[in-house]
């Protein structure tokens, strides 16, 4: 199967967000700093701390979800170069191809350690922090879409 794609720029800045909370330390952060805040504003009603006290940990929240949220994947979109580059990616049983203009690059179904499927993208995962992203909207159709399905589960397994 041939796909052709750009990345845009709302799509990849999602998907990145939704790696970031698939990152079990980040999810504890956030679940954790939810808490504490959650457990701040109880014990500000029962006038068991001060007002500052809850203050502090509704900024610590609104930092923590404007780095994960904004900071991160605007900053690491902005970086690669990777994003502003077009693609002709081909997938067969016995891997994956990716053409740019600079060159190509192919990948054994073996180097992938797994994937996961978000509402825009696959997620194809050498390490559990290097990865790329095939758009869905490039593949085609829902039944297309079900046969890249099928190819991942087959060769890769996933979430």
């Amino acid at each position: 199967m041939n796909i052709s794609f750009r990345y845009d720029r709302k799509q990849v800045i999602q998907a990145l967000r939704y790696h970031f909370f698939t990152k079990p330390e980040i999810r504890l952060l956030v679940i954790g700093i939810n808490l504490f805040t959650i457990v701040a504003a109880i014990l500000l009603y029962f006038k068991r701390v001060t007002p500052f006290t809850f203050l502090i940990f509704s900024t610590l929240w609104m930092l923590v979800m404007l780095v994960v949220w904004q900071i991160m994947p605007n900053s690491i979109y902005k970086r690669s170069e990777t994003f502003r580059d077009s693609f002709l990616m081909h997938l067969d049983d016995t891997g994956v191809v990716l053409q740019t203009g600079r060159g190509t690059q192919s990948w054994h179904w073996n180097r992938f350690s797994k994937y996961l499927e978000t509402p825009f993208f696959f997620h194809l995962y050498f390490t559990p922090n290097s990865f790329f992203l095939l758009p869905k909207d490039a593949i085609g159709d829902s039944g297309d879409q079900q046969l890249v399905r099928e190819l991942l589960r087959r060769h890769i397994g996933g979430k």
